[in-house]
């Protein structure tokens, strides 16, 4: 049976059926509800339930409490039709978005850019193939019908010297998809994705200062935004916290300190949380969301972009509206599918 969805205060409508989420039938129809982890993890696509019956997937408590769904909360991620519905929800269509493809790409290079990381560069089949906004997310299509989730870490507009895309894979021992990255994948391979995906992109209709919070290799798409705002010349002033547990964790120091030469709007506050003596490590320590309210206990008139381990992400949440940041100028992409289970 289908069902008419009606997103307010849009007004937009589009059609689903009790065989489809309510996002996934949106994301069909050009509809751009808020997203993240697409795994009712995270909670990113909450939103209110104005009229009409939701029938939900099994879910996260953290992502959707029993309580909010009390009150009339929905993911939509999760959640299916069962009757016509009215949402009321924040819209991301306003930037534009961009066809959802599937193809195959080419291992062009893998980098070893620390212990644990690769940098992993995927050729395109052509520089107007992949369009997508710097710091979403592609999904790779693994044989078996699983899939794995990586942010670009390269801004769209390098693609005019060469269709490449940049990944960041740390290993995670025994995962499906990194023990390959890391063991067999070679340049050369083919591999097969799909996106882009996310709602996790900068807001360039605002004039706020941006914090851009980072742990390990969430740094991901926090560089492409940082590629996307000197290429287009925001001048926003901007400060990137990235959090390791060691300084080698910061694996692109060296970018960042380049990248500090020609923004001027650009301030850097590494933090180590567990660095060992022999590392010498003289800068910031502890947990980096918290660097944040160190420097600035008023976030009132801010904008957070935050992306890493759920645990950081969720409670930079929770401290920083605390801390007077509107809701509504929270915008992360949270790791909660990137467990790589065997």
């Amino acid at each position: 049976m289908t069902f008419t969805i009606t997103v307010q205060p849009s007004g937009r409508a589009f059609q689903a059926d009790t065989s489809e989420t309510l996002l996934a039938a949106g994301i069909r129809q050009g509809i751009g509800l808020p997203y993240g982890c697409k795994d009712g993890a995270c909670g990113s696509c909450k939103c209110k339930l104005v009229s009409g019956s939701v029938s939900h997937g099994p879910h996260q408590a953290k992502a959707l409490s029993e309580a909010e769904e009390a009150a009339g909360y929905v993911l939509t991620c999760c959640g299916t039709a069962q009757s016509d519905l009215v949402l009321e929800s924040r819209q991301v269509t306003e930037a534009g978005a961009f066809p959802i493809k599937k193809m195959p790409v080419r291992v062009s290079s893998l980098e070893r850019a620390s212990h644990d990381v690769i940098v992993l560069r995927l050729q395109l089949p052509a520089a107007d193939a992949f369009q997508y906004h710097a710091g979403q997310y592609v999904e790779f299509l693994l044989r078996d019908g699983d899939r794995r989730s990586y942010s670009m870490a390269n801004a769209p507009h390098t693609q005019a010297a060469g269709p490449q895309m940049e990944l960041h894979i740390r290993h995670m021992p025994g995962g499906k998809f990194t023990d390959q990255v890391f063991g067999t994948m070679k340049e050369k391979d083919i591999l097969r994705i799909e996106g882009p995906y996310g709602s996790f992109y900068l807001r360039e209709d605002s004039n706020k200062p941006i914090v851009l919070l980072a742990s390990g290799t969430g740094f991901a798409p926090i560089k492409a935004i940082l590629e996307h705002m000197a290429h287009k010349g925001i001048t926003r002033p901007a400060t990137l916290y990235w959090g390791g547990r060691r300084p080698a964790d910061l694996y692109q120091a060296a970018w960042i300190e380049a990248q500090l030469g020609v923004m001027a709007n650009l301030r850097y506050v590494p933090v180590v949380s567990d660095a060992l003596p022999e590392d010498g490590w003289t800068g910031r320590t502890g947990f980096v969301h918290s660097a944040v309210l160190q420097d600035l206990p008023d976030l009132s008139g801010h904008e957070v972009y935050a992306c890493g381990a759920p645990i950081v992400v969720e409670s930079a949440r929770r401290e920083y509206v605390a801390a007077g940041l509107p809701e509504e100028a929270f915008f992360a992409d949270s790791f909660t599918s990137a467990k790589d289970k065997l």
